[in-house]
């Protein structure tokens, strides 16, 4: 429930974005699951959680928008890299499209309620 002066809980909005955020983030650079995590939360995403993180990257790949490749780690394990293909350049670029027209929608919506208020 909503309450005045509580803010927004962006939890339910990061988990509707998070397919385009990561492939923003891989489309600059592979990286692997932490890596990307951190990248995300860096970027402004404080609230991502990690199983979702790494549920997206599996999801992603699954779909063929990622490819994937295992690099050696002399600290320990073997990490597992993922990068954008073809296909997932197209998913962010019609994602991109869609996300930029909702969020012109809000922020006409927002302004209108600002000069109303």
């Amino acid at each position: 429930m909503w309450e005045r002066g509580h803010a927004m809980d962006t939890t339910q909005l990061v988990k509707g974005v998070l397919d385009l955020a990561v492939l923003a983030v891989v489309a600059n650079e592979d990286g692997y699951g932490y890596d990307i995590v951190r990248r995300l939360r860096s970027a402004g995403l404080e609230d991502v959680g990690d199983a979702s993180v790494y549920g997206t990257l599996r999801r992603l790949y699954a779909a063929g928008a990622l490819s994937s490749y295992v690099v050696p780690s002399d600290e320990g394990p073997h990490r597992k890299y993922y990068g954008i293909n073809s296909e997932g350049r197209a998913t962010l670029e019609l994602q991109g499209k869609t996300w930029r027209t909702f969020a012109g929608v809000m922020e006409s919506l927002l302004e209108t309620a600002g000069e109303v208020a």
